[in-house]
Order: structure tokens, then sequence, then C-alpha cells
């Protein structure tokens, strides 16, 4: 009997699971559209579903890999299923399948839902880019990225939109000629009139919100704020705020708020195509607020245009005077604020300024409600051009990792000149090993760079695998625009290919790794406070090498039979954890990683010696490396074992010999093989150089020779 209920039970899961997966669409266009009755067949080319409400269209839904099937990091699509309105603006987005080996470990699946969230109210028209860049492009919209996945969403927000204006030109959702960028309004500057403050605000010149607290506390009537800092009986009709906003490049707004002389000097301080937005208020809240902090962002107000939404920096404050305009009130804060090019602000366009009130709902968590200042020039300011410019298809034909790499154009140059002066540095180590002090520092300073730049700001921690990728890719249909989707890594892979047969292994691992940074980074400063190391015996140790080699083994097997598999059980890496995420993961990961870090303490990289996958790796292919960089005596080994005893990461075999595929190329032999004050060999010739100097110092002093016991000259013989 209950075999008969569980095969039951199985097969209506199995029954829905197909239901759900053979109806991918049918689950989801309702939720879309509200107002939809009826969903049709596909057609068209390329094909999609129309939704109908009666006998009217309402819009369309079709599947990304339909229409655009971009490869992402996987080599294979992210299928999405989107939903256009019929004015070409999307109004749904759902996942519907993925490859991504790194969404399946560590990355919670909600976060590729929230960043599709981002596309919803986007229209074909407009240029929206994955915010990776410090310097947004002006005309274009940004959204964030998920850290850690960046290949991933920027292939996904590229295939919503390409999909978006390929859908709704071929099925005439839009005329291709009402596609455009408008050109913005120029201000005229040879209208102006006087006028007064009351004249200033009927022209709409200044506009205004007025708030009461009885007002801002029934707008928080229905959130978890309810009921809290509400005003006191008989304080509804106080004023909350009485907010004011104007824009000053317009002479007539400008020059009778400001007056003649603060309105020059406000407008030269402006560079070109930028706009001054005076913001006026009085009453018990600030605009400002307390909170803010010097280099941070005003949190309380925004600017909103149209999609656009600019936030304003302390960088662009400037203090205002005194309202000149007659019969203006006074008022508590008054502040100029300037919208820079970048945003493409059109001053003849309506606008808003939005304010937001907080509300503490608990120690960490507030409720917020925002109220809009709504803003409308007067025509007679501006001069429109016409016609608008088309810009359907911007960027459309253009390989998706071209528009990756110019928007990351300031992490490239900054990556370029860290791997130029590595370059110089391994060129020129014979030098630097001399002055043990600045190779020291200029190691330490690049340990750093690697950590906070190369590791948590770029996210360009390497992996096993990215090797588990090429190789999977090789194949299959290889295709260079998939590595070069995130220029980072390429660069970094790169680079370190060309030093694998120049140097070998180590210059990843010893100056590149950001993960492995960390560790001696820690080691170094618990060697500063003198906590004591331990070292396994040489035996041990020699043989624990091999671990890190069974490790790769077995994962590239399982990439063999799945590459999502091997991304799962590749998590012996901490990369991700420590690097990638920063931390923020499960607390069983951070564990993990945290345990790794803390043997750093008493050991010297115990994870890069036994235990990493990624430097087995690296070690196989070091193997043809074209030259040995590293100097060695004759006597290293026999009897001298300064070198071997020195290593940290004990590389050196106590015959002398340097083991390659295990040095990390930190050059502390190499510092040791120059001082003529520590390496046996040097300090013998050093000591006959001496000896043959006093003899010759005595002979030019007449024969006077230095007179040298036999038993001092035995001892010092012994002793080197």
């Amino acid at each position: 009997m209950r075999s008969i209920i569980t095969s039951r039970l199985a097969l209506f899961i199995l029954t829905l699971l197909v239901l759900t997966l053979a109806l991918p669409a049918g689950a989801d266009w309702e939720r879309f559209f509200a107002e939809a009755d009826r969903l049709g067949e596909p057609a068209g080319d390329p094909p999609a579903r129309p939704v109908y409400r009666g006998e009217e269209q309402i819009g369309l839904l079709f599947e990304t890999n339909d229409v655009a099937p971009i490869p992402a990091y996987s080599g294979e699509p992210v299928n999405m299923l989107v939903a256009l309105d019929m004015t070409g603006m999307i109004v749904g987005v759902r996942v519907l399948e993925h490859s991504e080996p790194i969404m399946l470990v560590g990355i919670p699946e909600q976060r590729l839902v929230d960043f599709a969230n981002q596309y919803l109210t986007r229209t074909i028209k407009d240029r929206v880019r994955v915010g990776i860049s410090p310097r947004q492009r002006e005309g274009y919209q940004y959204v964030d990225a998920v850290s850690g996945a960046t290949v991933t969403v920027v292939v996904m927000g590229e295939g919503i939109m390409r999909s978006a204006r390929r859908i709704a030109l071929a099925h005439g959702l839009v005329d291709p000629e009402a596609l455009a960028v408008r050109e913005p309004a120029t201000v005229r500057e040879d209208v102006f009139e006087p006028a007064t403050w009351n004249e200033l605000l009927e022209a709409g010149a200044v506009g205004r919100l007025d708030l009461t607290r009885g007002e801002v506390d029934e707008a928080f009537i229905g959130t978890e704020a309810e009921g809290r800092e509400t005003a006191p009986p008989g304080a509804e009709d106080e004023i909350f705020i009485d907010f004011h906003a104007a824009y000053l490049n317009a002479p007539t707004a400008g020059r009778n708020l400001l007056g003649d002389a603060h309105y020059e000097r406000i407008m030269g301080r402006l560079e070109q195509d930028e706009h001054a937005i005076l913001l006026m208020a009085s009453g018990r809240y600030s605009f400002k607020g307390s909170g803010f902090v010097r280099g941070g962002i005003f949190d309380r107000i925004q600017l909103l245009q149209g999609d656009r939404a600019i936030q304003f920096r302390d960088t662009d404050l400037i203090r205002a005077p005194n309202i000149a305009a007659e019969g203006a009130p006074h008022f508590i804060e008054r502040d100029i604020f300037v919208v820079r090019s970048e945003h493409g602000f059109d001053p003849g366009r309506p606008w808003e300024i939005e304010l937001l009130v907080r509300r503490q709902v608990g120690a960490l968590d507030s409720a917020f409600v925002n109220f809009p200042l709504m803003y409308t020039p007067p025509e007679a300011w501006f001069s429109y051009p016409e016609p608008p410019e088309p810009a359907i298809a911007v960027d459309d034909d253009r390989p998706l990792w071209v528009t990756v790499w110019e928007d990351r154009v300031m992490h490239i140059v900054v990556l370029g000149i860290g791997l130029t002066l590595l370059v110089f540095i391994l060129m020129f180590q014979d030098v630097l090993a001399r002055r043990p002090k600045l190779l020291l520092r200029i190691r330490h300073v690049f340990l750093i760079y690697t950590v906070v730049f190369i590791g948590w700001y770029a996210l360009a921690q390497l992996s096993v695998v990215n090797i588990f990728t090429f190789t999977n890719s090789l194949g299959r249909d290889f295709k260079w625009d998939t590595f070069l989707m995130d220029p980072m890594m390429f660069i970094l892979w790169t680079f370190v290919a060309a030093t694998l047969l120049l140097w070998g292994r180590g210059v990843y691992c010893g100056w590149l790794c950001p993960f492995g940074a960390m560790q001696e980074l820690i080691n170094e400063v618990s060697r500063k406070f003198k906590v004591p190391q331990f070292e396994l015996p040489w035996a041990v140790h020699e043989r624990l090498w091999a671990i890190k080699y069974m490790i790769l083994l077995v994962l590239f097997a399982i990439s063999l039979h799945s590459l999502s598999t091997a991304e799962v059980y590749a998590e012996v890496e901490p990369f991700k954890t420590a690097v990638t995420l920063r931390f923020q993961r499960e607390w069983g990961f951070v564990l993990y990683a945290g345990i790794l870090l803390a043997i750093s303490v008493v050991n010297r990289k115990f994870f890069c010696r036994y235990m990493c996958p990624l430097g087995a790796g690296l070690a196989i292919p070091a193997r043809i490396r074209l030259f040995d960089w590293l100097r060695r005596h004759k006597e290293c080994g026999t009897p001298c074992q300064i070198c071997a005893h020195e290593c940290e990461v004990r590389a050196i075999h106590p015959d002398g010999r340097i083991n390659a595929n295990e040095c990390h190329y930190c050059l502390d032999c190499q510092v040791t093989y120059w001082n003529d004050r520590k390496c046996p060999p040097l300090i013998a010739r050093r000591k006959r150089r001496e000896k043959a100097a006093s003899i010759s110092a005595g002979r030019a002093k007449g024969g006077e020779y230095p007179v040298i016991r036999i038993e001092e000259q035995a001892a010092s013989t012994a002793k080197s």
C-alpha cells in the first residue's frame, strides 16, 4: 500500500514538473500582464507570442535564446523569458535556464532574479550597461552587477536589450523613426525678465513641495514605520518641510534668485553641459541630513528625469547666497547642486527632485517614503533641436566584449601598470636582490595591491575552474569571445601563460594570487610579533606536495563529466569565499577559509604548498619553462644549507636543488646568494679580498704586514 502511494505521489510531482517545463510562458504571462486574458501562438521571425486583452494585443512574450543567444561564461547562453508591452517597454523578465557554474555554489539564484528585475520599465531605446565602470558614459543607464558573476550578468543584460529591440522592430511594436535620442535643449541667454519671488512661483520658474507633519504620517500608514515618530495631537498641521527648487542656468531664474554678481560667479564655475539646481527649504526636516559625511552621497534627495536617477555627492555642492528676489521668504537651508555633464540631463524637459523621508523601525532597519517635487521648465527659456537622431540598435552589431573592455578601461590600465612593474622586478631581480630592504618593501606593497585591487576590487582571482572551462571549450565550439568577456581575467591569464614559459609557476603563486598574498601578509605580521612557526619534517613535507596534484586530477576527471559538478567540488579552493565574495557567504564556507588563513599565522602558505589545485595545474605546463633565472653556487647544498633552511615555502631540497614546481619566486634565496655577509662562498671570497687588500695596504706603508695568528686563521676557515 505504501509503495502504491509513493508511486502515485512521484507520478503527480513528475506531472507537475513536466507541465511547468512545457509551458514556461503560461506560468508568467498573467503575472506580467495583469489585464491579459489570452496568450497567442508563437509567430514571426524571430518568434514571439502575442498577449491579448479581448481582441486587443497588449504585448509580446519571447525567449532570448530564440532571438539573441549570447554565450555566457559556461559557453552556453542564459535563456530568459521577456515580456514587452506595445510601447517597447520591458514589463517582465524571468530566468528560464542557465549553465553557469559560478551560480551553482556560493551565489544564490535569487541574485540573478534581482539583477534581471532591474530591467523592468526599461525601454528598447534605452542604452543600458551593467554598472562595472567607475566612469559612466554619457547617455547610458547603469544597473548594478552581481559580485563574482560579472560575465554572466553582462551577457544577460545584453541578451535582454538586444532581444527586445529585435522583437519590437520585427513585430511592429514601435515605429523605428520614433526611437530616437533627443538632443538636450540649450538655454537661451537672450531671454531675461525681471521678476519677484511670487512672479517666479506663478511662472513655474520655482517648483514647490509643501508637506505637513500629518501628511507625512499618513504616507507611512501601511508600512512598518506606521505609528512611529508621529506628530503629537494638535501638531498635524505643522510644517514638516517647505521645499523649493529652481533651475539656475536660465537667466530669468538665476539672475532674479541670486543677483547678477552671484549668478556670474556660479555660471563661471560650471563646465560645459553642466547645470545648477537651487534647493531651498524651511521646516523640521533637512533635505541634506545631519548624517552626511565628506566624500559621500546626499541620500535624502535625488534628481529624476525619465528613467534616469541622479545622486549628488559632496563635490557637487555649492553654498548658495541669500535669495535676491523681492518678497522671497527666509530659508533655513539654501544650497546649489551641480548636475554633471555625464548624466545627460536635459534642462528643457520636466524633471523632479525626489525627497526621501526615513523612519527607524529597528536597530538596523528603516522604512522609507518618497515625496516628489515636480518641476516643468518654461519652454520660452530654451531652444529645442530638431529632428532627433535615431538611436535604435546602438552598439547592436558590435561584439559584446568590446563594450565591456571600454567600460573597464581604468581597471585595465591599473592592472597593466601592475603587471609592467612586476616584469621589471623579474627582469632586474639581481639588482633588487642586492638591495634586500628595497626588495622587501616593493614586495609587501605589491602583495597589498594584489589583495586589494586584483582580488577584492577587480575580482580577478584565478581558479582551477578557469582551466577546466578552457580545456572543455577546446572540445566544443571554441570562441575567443567567451574569454574576452572578462578583460581582467583574460589579461591576467595571458600574462600567466607567458610567465609560465619564462619563469615558471612561481610568478603567479608568489606575486599575483590574492589568496596567496593574504596568507603571506598574515604570516609576515605574525613573524613581526615573534609568533613561533611550525614546520613539518622534510620527509612528511615532501610527500604532502602530492595532495594538490591528487585534488587536481580528481577535479579534472569530474569536469570531463560535468563542469558544473566540478565547480561544486572546486570549493576546496577558498578563493570565492575570501576574495570574490569577500567573506559574504554561509558560515561553513567562511569558517573553512578562516581556518586556512589562521594556519598562516604559524605556517607560511600552508594551503598553497599542499592543497591548491590551481598551483598544481600551473606547475604542470611550467615544466617546459625556457630559462632558469634563479642563481646557485656550486657549494649550495654541499655542504651549505642556509637557503634550504630559510626558504619560506621549503622549495629547496637538502642537496641545494630548487624545485621549480614548488617555488613561489619570492627571491629570498637570491638575496642570500648576493649577500657576502651570509652566503659562505661569498664570505670566503670577501675575506680573501680583504686579506689581499690588507697586505697591499701594509706594503704601501713600508713593509708593515699584519700579524695573523695561526689559531684565528684556522677558526675563521672552519667557520666559513
